[in-house]
Order: structure tokens, then C-alpha cells, then sequence
């Protein structure tokens, strides 16, 4: 059997090690909070969401934003419950939905990384530049586009 070469690059494999890359410099800060990866992916659409004044976030609308499979999220949601960054109630209009909210603390952890994360960004903006790396962005948001084409 002839072996296949392949016209492109593993871009899959490229995206998650460009990942890796980002969450280097920033998996210590999360650490220092006794944060996760997926604990601060969680935080964060928490966060943005109070920032933009909603009260509580649908665990459904949790679980697409921070990409966690829902029995990940449920166990997850009952750590960070435990560990007072959250609260969790049933919807008043459908009992059947769970809303949650960051906490005091919850948001507190947000501020704080918020300010090391987005030094981050702007280091690498420094580095490759605010052109490229609004390309980058812009690329980035066109790729996820087109799984909606299909």
C-alpha cells in the first residue's frame, strides 16, 4: 500500500498548539487560584455576563461557551459551588433550567486574572502587532464560521 502524503498541515494539531502557547502564561495565574482550565472558562462567561447586567447564566448557554460537556459541567458546577465561586437556583419560569451566578469571590477571581490575562494580550500584540493579530482574530472567527455553512 503507497503511503498518502498529505497536501496541508495537521492545522488541528496547530490550533491546539497554539493553545498550549497562550495557556502557558496564563495557566499559572490560574493555579494561584486554584483554578482549572475549565473552572476559568466557566468563570469567565459568568464574568462577561454580569458585566453586560445578567443577573444569571442557563447552564445549557454555560456549557456552549465554555465548550464543556454537560455531565463535566454539572460535577464541575458542584465543585465551584462547594468552593464559593458560584450559585446555583432553578429558574423561576421553568424549573427544569438551572441558572448560575458568580459569587463576590466568584468575581473577584475574574477581576484579578482579568488584569494578568489581558496583559497577555497585550504583550502579544506588541510582539506580532495590532494589525496581525486582529487578523488573527478576524481568521480565527471565519473558520468558526464556516462549520455554520455546513
Amino acid at each position: 500500500m503507497k503511503n498518502q502524503a498529505f497536501a496541508h498541515r495537521n492545522l488541528p494539531r496547530l490550533l491546539l498548539q497554539a493553545r498550549e502557547s497562550v495557556m502557558a502564561h496564563t495557566r499559572p495565574g490560574l493555579r494561584g487560584h486554584g483554578l482549572s482550565d475549565q473552572q476559568w472558562r466557566v468563570l469567565r462567561v459568568l464574568g462577561e455576563a454580569h458585566a453586560s447586567g445578567h443577573a444569571g447564566v442557563e447552564t445549557g448557554f454555560i456549557a456552549r461557551e465554555a465548550f464543556i460537556i454537560g455531565p463535566s459541567l454539572s460535577g464541575m458546577l458542584s465543585r465551584m459551588e462547594r468552593d464559593g465561586l458560584i450559585e446555583r437556583e432553578r429558574d423561576a419560569s421553568d424549573q427544569r433550567r438551572t441558572v448560575v451566578r458568580a459569587t463576590a469571590k466568584g468575581l473577584e477571581s475574574v477581576g484579578t486574572l482579568s488584569h494578568t490575562i489581558e496583559a497577555h494580550y497585550r504583550w502579544m500584540e506588541r510582539r506580532l502587532g495590532k494589525d496581525k493579530l486582529q487578523q488573527l482574530y478576524a481568521l480565527l472567527d471565519e473558520v468558526i464560521a464556516l462549520d455554520a455553512e455546513a
